[in-house]
């Protein structure tokens, strides 16, 4: 079940030029096992009009994030790869969700129902984003 955790961006930017990215429907999917990767599902609204792309993130909970993408092989297998850079149009939104584009937290300890962590997103223009999210229950 889907648990929809954040409906706001917070943070500051370090690019004051470029707009904020907005961040809504931020949420956790934990992984089935401890220590194996948990996925963070979110939408990004680019209201600049320039256009901006997320570079990467970071969480104190995650030994390293990944940006990745669906992809398949040549004999139609599908699976996932890593994405160096996701473009956001200017005035575009792009929605990180199951089956698409997502951020795979690596190393992630068990982690605890209701625990809070942040998430912080690094965009080409805007800078830092963070992202507060919290662990769903059950």
């Amino acid at each position: 079940a889907a648990t929809v955790v954040a409906g706001c961006s917070v943070g500051a930017s370090t690019a004051p030029s470029a707009a904020a990215p907005t961040i809504t429907e931020a949420w956790l999917r934990p992984p089935a096992v401890a220590g194996a990767p948990a996925a963070v599902y979110l939408t990004i609204t680019n209201p600049g009009s320039q256009a901006d792309a997320l570079l990467g993130a970071s969480s104190s909970i995650a030994t390293s994030v990944e940006l990745h993408e669906p992809s398949m092989d040549s004999s139609g297998m599908t699976g996932m790869h890593p994405l160096e850079r996701l473009e956001i149009a200017a005035g575009g939104t792009v929605r990180l969700e199951p089956g698409g584009y997502h951020l795979m937290l690596m190393g992630v300890p068990e982690l605890i129902a209701g625990a809070t962590f942040e998430l912080r997103l690094q965009f080409e223009q805007a800078g830092t984003v963070v992202v507060p999210m919290q662990v769903p229950q059950g």
